[in-house]
């Protein structure tokens, strides 16, 4: 009997029920999900999926536009699903930024990773309202839909009550330190990767203390891309 083809709406339902609230973390009064935890969970259920950044002109893993500013395009695939995300190069303040360096591009395309995740479903209340300005999030708030104040809610949610969180588990540790080496791969100078490392931090030093023999392998496997990385450019 054939298999039958998975549709947008078998992972929409899948993926838009699971709670995301102790993976937001706010920053300039914006939420971000955890890139390692979104893509750890679509592994869970899809591990099939792959994704994809774009690179621009002259392999520069961004976009350029004639002002010096720049975003990043990312896709991702699920069997014969497609789903794509742009996000702009921005800083703390969410202004776009010229010329960005590696560490700015490459938090934009982690950031942008976990919108596409939110294209599927996983997440998606998170950036319910962000194209909207807002000056006082607190009366807006009486302005929103019934299903997006129940989001609101949850994230609010008491600690004790939430789900156990996925660092506790070594099938979260294990997928992490796969995605981990996959993006690691993908940085293009060893400046790129030690950036790339350090804006992983949190998620590393649970990694460290939970699982150390995780966590070791890890850092030998990095020491090659490293090394590779090196070897490549001396011979460029």
């Amino acid at each position: 009997m054939p298999t039958k083809e998975i549709t947008y709406k078998d992972v929409w339902d899948k993926l838009s029920k699971i709670d995301c609230s102790d993976k937001i973390e706010k920053k300039m009064n914006l939420s971000y999900l955890s890139w390692a935890w979104g893509w750890g969970v679509l592994m869970e259920h899809y591990p099939q999926a792959s994704y994809l950044f774009y690179q621009g002109q002259d392999d520069v893993p961004y976009v350029r536009f004639p002002d010096g500013t720049a975003e990043v395009r990312c896709r991702v695939s699920i069997d014969n699903l497609s789903r794509e995300m742009t996000l702009c190069v921005m800083d703390n303040r969410n202004n776009a930024i010229q010329n960005p360096n590696s560490s700015q591009v490459n938090n934009s395309k982690m950031r942008c990773l976990v919108k596409c995740l939110a294209m599927y479903g996983l997440g998606h209340y998170i950036y319910a309202g962000e194209d909207v300005p807002r000056e006082d999030e607190g009366a807006n708030k009486k302005d929103k839909p019934i299903d997006e104040m129940n989001n609101v809610t949850e994230v609010k949610e008491p600690v004790e009550e939430k789900p156990k969180k996925v660092e506790n588990n070594k099938a979260w540790a294990i997928t992490y330190v796969d995605s981990f080496l996959q993006l690691a791969k993908i940085q293009g100078s060893k400046d790129a990767m030690t950036s790339y490392y350090k804006s992983n931090t949190k998620d590393l030093t649970t990694l460290r203390e939970k699982f150390p023999d995780l966590k070791e392998a890890l850092d030998e496997e990095l020491k090659i891309i490293v090394k590779n990385l090196e070897e490549d450019k001396n011979n460029g």
